[in-house]
């Protein structure tokens, strides 16, 4: 099959179990596997709920799952691939971004609509609304591409939403497409968990569901092939394949609100430091953390270390503080004072200690900040660290800048409600520098490799770290050479025919209803 194209003309759904299953990096490994047999794939989620985002060329916002997938099938991400983006502001609201733009908050209850209202009604959710549009898009996509993979949300047997549902059963039922459910059986309970999820819908999806693939699995597979003969012989239908456990495949997660933890270190290949000593990296945990993806490129590199952080203790031995992006900037202001983070930041700076703000780290890191927009808490006093006034404007800027810093040119992109008045310092990207605290609010930026090792020079001079950046590391590459693994996965431990086989014909006809189904 290597090499040849085939002309599918269809698609296909990745479903999970539940949230965190592997459905993103299961999609971005059938992409990749299907490029390389020629066949011309997109990505497609309808509905993502994330704080890690980008900006497409087009200046469009879009998840950053959904960007890494198009990267897996060798083709630009467009707002097409992710319609509906949901950028949780708390608990109960998020920023809802239709077609690369946002088109302002709305509240859960909102959102989702509730039981007992009509079908149809606005009244009962923008959720419901939106299935035209993102059928649209699938459809155009369709019309350009072999065949469309797409990646549903959380678990298609969320009963409590399936009347409004547009990303699960929902788009699969308007697009007659095949849907494999994936499980992470590093959790425990897969075989219950496949059971349950197609015994708890309706006869017309569970007439979509086409079988299983077990993610995740450690040890030999023999050991499990009595557990998926009995799945067969209880639900009819089988599984595509037992994908192994892989370290360090988490690339581009999609929530900064269940990730980085205290303590997490960023997963990265383990290698040698190329100077005499290592380079310690430590990034606040702050909350509503957005585009925390910032640091991989970090921890990509030999000889640095990347953890997270809630704690001002932790701060005692990092060579480099980064205060990333967040969704709530005021928010994460009152965060780092409560918890001493912020003093100690203050220390660091005026003992010439590296600090590195991005985006709404770097807002924090201003003089001033004039929120009416994000928090709406009018005037807030920053930390105090950098020459800068910041003033939240209703529309976001969302670019994709290119210059030059400290020597070496510079890509990244921007996302942000914050318009930055630098009032001093020295120039950097777009924001600036005092001493050892640096501010921009250009993500990305340190995926640029000749500037990366440049900065991270920088950050060992002033931190007195025999620390030498290694001459080689091509971030683009590594994360190419992290995609050809998933392709690789699928290829060798997936039953490729038998997905090529639901891509171009559909879910099989005559597949059982397995009782209960879901409740009227």
């Amino acid at each position: 099959m290597s090499g040849t194209a085939r002309a599918l003309g269809g698609g296909l759904l990745v479903a999970g179990t539940t949230s965190d299953a592997g459905k993103s990096v299961v999609t971005a490994g059938i992409c990749r596997w299907l490029v390389r047999q020629g066949v011309k794939v997109a990505p497609f989620k309808a509905q993502n709920m994330s704080l890690n985002s980008f900006v497409t060329l087009e200046g469009a916002e879009i998840g950053r799952a959904q960007a890494m997938q198009a990267q897996a099938a060798r083709i630009e991400p467009t707002a097409l691939m992710n319609p509906v983006l949901l950028k949780p502001g708390g608990d109960r609201s998020s920023q809802v971004v239709l077609l690369g733009k946002p088109v302002g908050e709305m509240s859960a209850r909102g959102y989702f609509g509730t039981a007992g209202e009509r079908a149809g009604d606005l009244r009962g959710g923008r959720r419901e609304s939106l299935l035209g549009t993102v059928t649209d898009c699938l459809e155009q996509l369709r019309g350009t591409y072999d065949a469309v993979i797409c990646e549903g949300a959380g678990s298609p047997a969320e009963i409590n939403l399936r009347r409004t549902d547009i990303v699960n059963m929902g788009i699969a039922r308007a697009a007659r497409f095949p849907v494999v459910v994936v499980g992470d059986i590093d959790r425990g309970g897969v075989f219950a968990s496949f059971f349950g999820t197609t015994a708890l819908l309706a006869a017309e999806d569970q007439a979509l569901i086409a079988g299983y693939l077990v993610n995740k699995f450690r040890g030999d597979v023999a050991l499990l092939e009595p557990g998926l003969r009995m799945l067969r012989e209880l639900t009819g239908r089988g599984t595509f394949g037992v994908l192994p456990h892989r370290h360090g495949l988490g690339i581009d997660e999609e929530d900064g609100l269940r990730v980085s933890l205290r303590g997490t270190v960023r997963e990265s290949l383990v290698a040698l430091p190329v100077g005499e000593e290592v380079l310690r990296v430590a990034v606040c945990a702050v909350p509503l953390m957005s585009n925390f993806t910032d640091v991989d490129a970090l921890a990509a590199e030999p000889g640095v270390v990347v953890r997270f952080v809630d704690r001002a203790e932790e701060l005692a031995d990092a060579d480099l503080v980064v205060v990333p992006g967040t969704r709530g900037t005021v928010r994460a202001l009152a965060w780092l004072r409560e918890r001493g983070l912020a003093a100690e930041l203050a220390r660091r700076a005026a003992q010439g200690r590296p600090v590195l703000g991005i985006c709404g780290g770097f807002q924090a890191l201003g003089e001033v900040i004039e929120d009416e927009v994000e928090s709406r808490e009018g005037t807030v006093k920053g930390l105090g660290l950098l020459p800068v006034r910041v003033r939240f404007a209703p529309g976001k800027t969302l670019a994709r800048p290119v210059g030059e810093a400290l020597g070496e040119p510079v890509e990244g992109y921007e996302i942000h409600h914050g318009i930055a008045e630098v009032l001093g310092g020295e120039a950097f990207l777009d924001g600036c520098r005092v001493g050892s605290v640096w501010g921009t609010h250009w993500h990305g930026s340190l995926e640029s490799d000749g500037f990366r090792r440049a900065f991270l020079r920088e950050v060992a001079t002033a931190a007195g770290r025999r620390f030498v950046p290694a001459p080689d590391t091509g971030f683009a590459r590594l994360r190419e050479e992290q995609l050809d693994v998933l392709g690789d996965l699928i290829e060798e431990h997936a039953d490729t025919e038998a997905l090529l086989r639901l891509i171009e014909a559909g879910a099989p006809a005559g597949l059982p209803f397995i009782a209960p189904g879901a409740p009227s």
